[in-house]
């Protein structure tokens, strides 16, 4: 028995070995991609979560397997997917004109902390297409983004009537010929009573003259383009 147990515990070295290096090889495969984007949560930050991600999990399997303690193994890898959100939560940050950035950063940090359970676990082909659709997906999918924010255009208009928000919004709606999004936001100039409105139309040439249609519309105190 003594020798079935030490050929058990050496093979679960070697597995765990192996599954780490590869938690940090693929953390940083991901990292390195968002570094090169500016973001807070680089190459080292993904290396740390998804190796500490695949130690979890292989604490819980070494508490199960090797010990031989009555518990459940994904017990500690559970509290790590809602965990993680804590630390995604940092990543997200309100910038001016309530323009909310970091989000695919902290979902990357989500992705990265499972991918790390399923290497601790050994399901090393989930964790491998996982990592190579997270790369592509913040890779080649963000320049699509660029490219329909590129094709947008934001018109901030400034409301002094609220009474009359509806019928703004109606009125825009029927000017607009496209896809157009309104979002009513606090009011830039502070003035009390005001609430501003975001206008982002789709692929409009006459960005100017919607401009001015809009402000003269009753209850518009001013608008601009952004």
């Amino acid at each position: 028995m003594i020798p079935l147990f030490h050929h058990i515990l050496s093979n679960f070295y070697i597995s765990s070995l192996l599954r780490i290096l590869l938690a940090a090889l693929v953390g940083g495969i991901i990292g390195t991609e968002r570094s090169r984007h500016g973001s807070a949560a680089g190459l080292r930050t993904h290396i740390l979560v998804c190796v500490g991600a695949t130690l979890t999990a292989l604490t819980g399997m070494y508490l199960s397997i090797i010990l031989g303690i009555d518990t459940d193994p994904l017990r500690l890898s559970a509290q790590v997917i809602s965990g993680i959100g804590f630390l995604g939560t940092g990543m997200i940050v309100v910038k001016n004109s309530n323009i909310i950035t970091g989000l695919t950063t902290a979902a990357g940090m989500w992705a990265t902390a499972a991918i790390g359970i399923a290497l601790g676990c050994g399901f090393y082909f989930g964790a491998l297409v996982g990592t190579a659709v997270c790369v592509i997906t913040t890779a080649l999918l963000s320049r699509l983004e660029r490219k329909s924010k590129m094709s947008s255009h934001n018109i901030y208009a400034e409301i002094d009537n609220i009474c009359q928000l509806g019928n703004i919004a109606d009125r825009i709606r029927a000017e607009i010929d496209g896809d157009v999004l309104l979002e009513t936001v606090a009011a830039k100039s502070g003035m009390p009573g005001h609430i501003g409105l975001n206008i982002i139309v789709s692929n409009s040439l006459r960005t100017s003259e919607l401009r001015c249609e809009i402000e003269a519309l009753d209850g518009v105190a001013f608008s601009v383009i952004e």
